[in-house]
C-alpha cells in the first residue's frame, strides 16, 4: 500500500499536472480532493497538451483510475465537456477509468450568478475569482442547502431542494425557470450515472487491496481558505490534511506528502505578494515561463522565489518530500534571487510567514542572490549534467527547508525531468 499526498506549496501553478501525470503511470488510483473548476492542470504528452480541470490526469493512463471524490465542487456540465474533449484527443474515459463521489456538491447556474455579483460588489477589493461559481456552491454546502451529485437522479428531490435555494434574490421570475434547470440538471445527472460510486468505499478498499493511491489538491497552500492569504485565498482547503475529509481516508494510511514547488513563484488573482516583481525580470519570468492562466487565461504575477513561504507549507501540510518544477526558466540568467527573511515596517526580521494580512502585506523581502546560470537545460536528465550553479540552487532549497528534493522538471513534456535525491 502507498497513498500519497500531492499538494502546490505555494498560490497554485506550480505544475503539480505534470508532476501528478508522471506519478501516475506506476499508480492504480489519482484522487482530486477539493476544488473546482477554477483550477487547471496543463499535461504535455509528446505533441499532444491536454488541458484538465476536474479530472486527475492519471485519466491519460490506461491502468490508471481517476475518482472525483466528495470535497469537490461539481459542475455536470464542465466534467461532460472534459471527457467529450480527452476522448477527441484519444483518450479512453469510460466507468472503469473515471468515479464521481455520489456526495459532491454540484454547481449551479444559481452559483455563478452569485459569484459575479458577490465579485461586483467588492469594488475595489476584489478576490479576483475566476467567476465559475466555486465559492457560492460551497457556500450553500456549508449552509447545508446544497445539491448533491446524487440528487441530480431523482426529479423531484432535485426540485424540492433547489425551491429551498435563494434563487428569487439573484434572479427576476422571468430569467429562471425551476422546472427547466431540474430537467437540465436531471439530463446531466442520467448521463453521469455509470460514474457514480460511493468514493471513501471505493478509495478505502483499494488501499486495503494494497493499491496504489495518489490524492491531489487543485490550487496552494497560500489560497488555502483557512491557511491561506485571506480573504485573497479559494473556498476550500488545498493543504494536505483536507485530503482525509475530502476523501474520506484516514490520516494514518498517508505515506507520503509531496510538496510541488515552482523555482520562483507566481500567482494569479488578487492579494499581496512580497517577491513579486514589476520590472524585466518579472516579464522575463512571465514569458519564458508561459505564466498565463489554464482555465481563465490570465497573466499569472511573477516574482522570486519565498523560502519563508516554502518553509510555511511544509509546516501546514506536512511535507516530506519537494518537486521542483521549471528550473529551466531561470536559463540565462545572471544572478538569481531567493527570499529567506521578511523585513516589517519596524525593521523587525521575520523567518516566519506572518498570519497577520496587514503585517504580510507591508513587509520587504529579504534576498540573497545566487550565481545563475548560461547553458540551456532543458535536454538535461540527471543532475550530474547540470551546470555547477543550478545544482547550487537546488541543494541550496533542499538545505534551507530541511527537506530532500526528489524530482527537478526542466521543461514541460514528461522527459525533461531529473530524478534525483539531495542531502
Amino acid at each position: 500500500m502507498t497513498v500519497y499526498v500531492l499538494v502546490g506549496t505555494q498560490w497554485g501553478d506550480e505544475g503539480k499536472g505534470k508532476i501528478t501525470d508522471i506519478l501516475a503511470e506506476g499508480t492504480d488510483y489519482v484522487v482530486r480532493y477539493q476544488g473546482g473548476n477554477n483550477a487547471g492542470h496543463t499535461v504535455c504528452v509528446g505533441e499532444s497538451t491536454f488541458k484538465l480541470h476536474l479530472i486527475p490526469s492519471g485519466i491519460l493512463y490506461d491502468s490508471c483510475c481517476s475518482v472525483i471524490a466528495n470535497g469537490v465542487v461539481l459542475d455536470p456540465a464542465v466534467i461532460l465537456q472534459e471527457m467529450e474533449t480527452l476522448r477527441a484527443q484519444g483518450i479512453s474515459v469510460n466507468p472503469s477509468k473515471l468515479k464521481i463521489s455520489s456526495i459532491a456538491n454540484v454547481i449551479l447556474p444559481l452559483h455563478r450568478q452569485l459569484d459575479s455579483k458577490q465579485e461586483a460588489k467588492r469594488h475595489q477589493e476584489k478576490i479576483g475569482t475566476t467567476g465559475k461559481g466555486i465559492g457560492p456552491a460551497y457556500m450553500h454546502k456549508v449552509a447545508r442547502t446544497g445539491i448533491r451529485v446524487q440528487d441530480l437522479l431523482k426529479k423531484e428531490t432535485l426540485k424540492k431542494k433547489l425551491l429551498r435555494q435563494n434563487w428569487g434574490e439573484v434572479y427576476s421570475e422571468s430569467d429562471y425557470d425551476i422546472d427547466q434547470v431540474v430537467d437540465e440538471y436531471h439530463g446531466y445527472g442520467m448521463q453521469l450515472k455509470p460514474y457514480v460510486v460511493d468514493s471513501s468505499l471505493f478509495i478505502n478498499e483499494a488501499i486495503n487491496a494494497g493499491k496504489s493511491v495518489i490524492m491531489e489538491g487543485a490550487q496552494g497552500t497560500l489560497l488555502d481558505v483557512d491557511h491561506g492569504t485571506y480573504p485573497y485565498v479559494t473556498s476550500s482547503n488545498p493543504v494536505a490534511g483536507a485530503a482525509c475529509v475530502g476523501a474520506g481516508v484516514g490520516p494514518h494510511k498517508i505515506e507520503k506528502v509531496i510538496g510541488v514547488t515552482k523555482a520562483y513563484l507566481t500567482r494569479v488573482g488578487e492579494g499581496p505578494f512580497t517577491t513579486e516583481l514589476h520590472d524585466e525580470f518579472g516579464e522575463l519570468l512571465r514569458k519564458k515561463g508561459g505564466e498565463f492562466g489554464t482555465t481563465t487565461g490570465r497573466p499569472r504575477r511573477c516574482g522570486w522565489l519565498d523560502l519563508v513561504v516554502l518553509k510555511y507549507a511544509i509546516r501546514v501540510n506536512g511535507i516530506t518530500e519537494i518537486c521542483l518544477t521549471k528550473l529551466d526558466v531561470l536559463d540565462g540568467l545572471e544572478s538569481i534571487k531567493v527570499c529567506t527573511h521578511y523585513k516589517t515596517v519596524d525593521g523587525e526580521l521575520l523567518d516566519e510567514f506572518p498570519l497577520d494580512l496587514d503585517v504580510y502585506s507591508s513587509c520587504e523581502p529579504v534576498y540573497e542572490a545566487l550565481p545563475g546560470w548560461s547553458e540551456d537545460i532543458s535536454q538535461m536528465t540527471d543532475f550530474s549534467e547540470l551546470p555547477a550553479s543550478a545544482k547550487a540552487y537546488v541543494e541550496y532549497i533542499a538545505s534551507y527547508t530541511g527537506v530532500q528534493i526528489k524530482m527537478v522538471s526542466v521543461g514541460t513534456r514528461r522527459r525533461q525531468t531529473i530524478h534525483l535525491i539531495t542531502r
